[in-house]
């Protein structure tokens, strides 16, 4: 969408209260403070409900280290809705749009901890988490076993800084494409296609490593 048509779009969303929400984070607006503040306070307990709904991916997080995450969260979110207001097109309400920015922090967060402080094993990749890449048989173990440990390693080091990003957020953190896509700057084919090719890319490592799986590679 061009600047012009972004604008157009801003400017007249369907809805009374997303259009005041636009009107009073504008610049310069008398109210802006006021906006800006009661913004950060939706974002931060959009990102506490997540993370309590997250908190088996966190449990060394508690108490003060639990509410000082939420409130990182919603501070980067906050700044990220404001940089990005021009790109509100009014296809949902405000609220709905700006809160995603508020997840994707959080599941950005529960990402880098979970992969700073345990790297991801054979046991921490769920299994029915990979469908598309992991096709064994049902009864399988040991392969799987097997097969989960060659890939937990060519996680971290076959995939592009991306590709990485986007599988480790979509397969195996639950974070939406689109959500990922407003994240990034990208958009919804973008993501596809680099969530597409580190899968292929995870099939090439398995298959050199004795563990070939299905195909699948069509499928989004």
């Amino acid at each position: 969408m061009s600047g012009d048509r972004a604008a157009a779009a801003t400017s007249a969303p369907a809805d009374a209260v997303s259009r005041r929400w636009l009107e009073q984070l504008e610049a310069g607006h008398p109210r802006r403070d006021q906006a800006v503040a009661k913004l950060h306070d939706l974002l931060r307990r959009a990102a506490l409900h997540e993370l309590h709904r997250r908190r088996g991916q966190l449990p060394a997080l508690s108490g003060p280290e639990f509410d000082d995450v939420a409130q990182q969260c919603a501070d980067d979110a906050t700044v990220n809705v404001l940089a990005k207001l021009p790109e509100f097109c009014g296809l949902s309400r405000f609220t709905t749009w700006a809160y995603k920015f508020a997840i994707f922090e959080v599941s950005g967060k529960v990402a880098r901890h979970a992969w700073q402080h345990h790297p991801p094993s054979a046991e921490d990749l769920a299994w029915d988490r990979l469908p598309d890449v992991l096709a064994t048989g049902p009864g399988e173990e040991v392969e799987r076993r097997e097969q989960l440990a060659v890939l937990s390693q060519a996680i971290e080091r076959d995939l592009t800084p991306r590709q990485r990003e986007v599988f480790v957020a979509v397969a195996l953190n639950d974070v939406s494409i689109d959500v990922l896509a407003l994240h990034l700057r990208s958009n919804r084919n973008a993501v596809y296609k680099n969530l597409f090719d580190a899968r292929r890319r995870l099939r090439t490592v398995l298959a050199a490593a004795g563990h070939p799986v299905g195909g699948g590679e069509g499928r989004t």
